[in-house]
C-alpha cells in the first residue's frame, strides 16, 4: 500500500513508508568490517564443505546416507546461496552508500532482499526438522521406508522445502505482511509489528521457526535414545549402526547450533508483537548476527565431524566395532542395565539367543588343552 506525502503531494513506496534512508546510526554491530567478515568466512565455509560433501557422495554405498547427503549438500548450496545473496548487496550498500529511493523507487529490489532473508533464513531450520524426520523413520522404523526409493524422490522432497520456504517469504509481497528498508538502511526486512498482517507474518514466521527447532529437538533425542540401546546391545550390530551414528552426531550438532543462533532473534520477534512494543534496532540487529553464525558453522559440522577426521584426531577409537561405546566402557554397561527391561521380553530373548550362539565355538575349531 502507498501513502500520501503531504510535503510533495507524491506517494511514498510502502517500503519506504515507515522509515526513509538516510540513517543516522553508527553503533559498531551495523559496522561494514562485521559484514565483509561474516560473509567472507560463510561462503569460504560452505564451500569448502560442498567439495567434502561431494567427494563423500561419490563414495558411499549406503541409500540412508546418500539421502542425509542430498539433504545436507541442499543446506550447504542454502546457506552458500543466502550468504552470496544478501551479503552481496549489504557489502555493496557499504562500500558505495547508494540511495535506496533512486535505484529502487518502486520497492522491487528491497521485496528481493527481504524475500531472501525469510527464505534463507528458514530454509536451513526447515531442512533440519526433514532430516530429523528421515533419521527418525530410518533409525526407528527402518522397514516403513523404502530401501529402493530413487534418488530422484529424494531431490523432489529437497525441492518441496525450498518450495515451502519460498512461498512464506512471497506471504508479504501478496499482502500478507510488508517488507521494510531496515537501520541502518543496508537491509530490508519484515516489518516487526503488532498491528494487522504485520503481526501475522511476523509471528507465522516465529512459529514457523520455533516449531522446527522443537520438531528437530524431539525426534533427535528419540533418535539417541535408539541408538543407545543398540550401540549398547550386542557387538555384532555395531558395524551396522556405525553410519548411523555419525550422522545421527551431526544432525545434533546442526540442531543445537541452530537453536543457539535463531532462538534469540525468533523469540525477540514473538516476544515484541506480543508486547505491542516497537522492536528495539541494537537488538534486531544483534539477534541477527547471532541468526547469521549458523550459516557459518553448519558447514564445519561435517567438515570436521567426520569418522575419517576423527579417526586421525583419535586414533585408538575403533569404528569397526564398538562406535562411542569403545571410549567410555563404564557408560556402556551402565546404559545396557538402565534400558535392558524396556527392549521388551522379545528383543531381549532374541539378543540372548544371539549372544549364546555367538559364545559357542565349533569343536573342530577349539585349541585343544594342553598335555599335562
Amino acid at each position: 500500500m502507498n501513502t500520501l506525502d503531504l510535503s510533495g503531494g507524491n506517494k511514498t513506496p510502502h517500503c519506504y513508508s515507515l522509515r526513509s534512508p538516510p540513517f543516522n546510526y553508527t553503533h559498531p554491530i551495523s559496522s561494514v568490517y562485521f559484514s565483509s567478515i561474516f560473509s567472507a568466512l560463510g561462503l569460504t565455509s560452505n564451500l569448502i564443505a560442498f567439495i567434502v560433501l561431494v567427494k563423500s557422495f561419490r563414495r558411499t554405498h549406503s541409500r540412508s546416507r546418500s539421502f542425509f547427503l542430498i539433504f545436507l549438500g541442499g543446506l550447504v548450496v542454502t546457506d552458500f546461496m543466502g550468504l552470496l545473496v544478501t551479503g552481496a548487496i549489504v557489502v555493496s550498500y557499504h562500500a558505495t552508500h547508494f540511495n535506496w529511493q533512486k535505484i529502487d523507487p518502486n520497492c522491487h529490489f528491497c521485496n528481493f532482499m527481504g524475500m531472501s532473508m525469510v527464505f534463507y533464513g528458514l530454509c536451513p531450520l526447515l531442512l533440519g526438522a526433514t532430516m530429523a524426520v528421515e533419521r527418525f523413520i530410518g533409525i526407528n522404523h527402518p522397514f516403513a521406508r523404502s530401501t529402493n526409493m530413487p534418488k530422484s524422490q529424494k531431490i523432489f522432497m529437497l525441492l518441496m522445502v525450498w518450495f515451502i520456504a519460498g512461498c512464506i517469504s512471497l506471504l508479504p509481497v501478496a499482502g500478507v505482511g510488508s517488507y521494510h528498508i531496515q537501520i541502518p538502511g543496508s537491509w530490508c526486512f519484515f516489518n516487526i509489528s503488532a498491528k494487522g498482517n504485520d503481526m501475522i507474518f511476523s509471528l507465522l514466521f516465529s512459529l514457523v521457526g520455533l516449531v522446527s527447532i522443537a520438531v528437530s529437538f524431539l525426534l533427535n533425542t528419540v533418535s539417541v535414545g535408539t541408538l543407545i540401546k543398540v550401540c549398547c546391545g550386542q557387538d555384532r550390530a555395531q558395524r551396522r549402526r556405525d553410519h548411523e551414528v555419525e550422522m545421527t552426531v551431526q544432525l545434533i550438532l546442526i540442531m543445537i547450533i541452530a537453536s543457539i543462533c535463531w532462538c534469540p532473534l525468533l523469540v525477540f520477534i514473538a516476544e515484541t508483537v506480543l508486547s505491542g512494543g516497537d522492536a528495539q534496532v541494537k537488538y534486531l540487529l544483534l539477534w541477527l548476527r547471532f541468526a547469521t553464525w549458523n550459516q557459518i558453522l553448519d558447514p564445519w559440522v561435517y567438515i570436521l565431524f567426520r569418522r575419517a577426521v576423527l579417526k586421525r584426531v583419535y586414533p585408538r577409537l575403533e569404528w569397526s566395532r564398538s562406535s562411542i561405546t569403545t571410549l567410555y566402557p563404564s557408560f556402556r554397561e551402565r546404559v545396557r542395565r538402565f534400558t535392558r527391561s524396556s527392549l521388551g521380553s522379545n528383543l531381549g530373548s532374541d539378543g540372548t539367543g544371539e549372544a549364546e550362539k555367538s559364545t559357542v565355538t565349533p569343536a573342530s575349531f577349539t585349541t585343544p588343552p594342553p598335555s599335562p
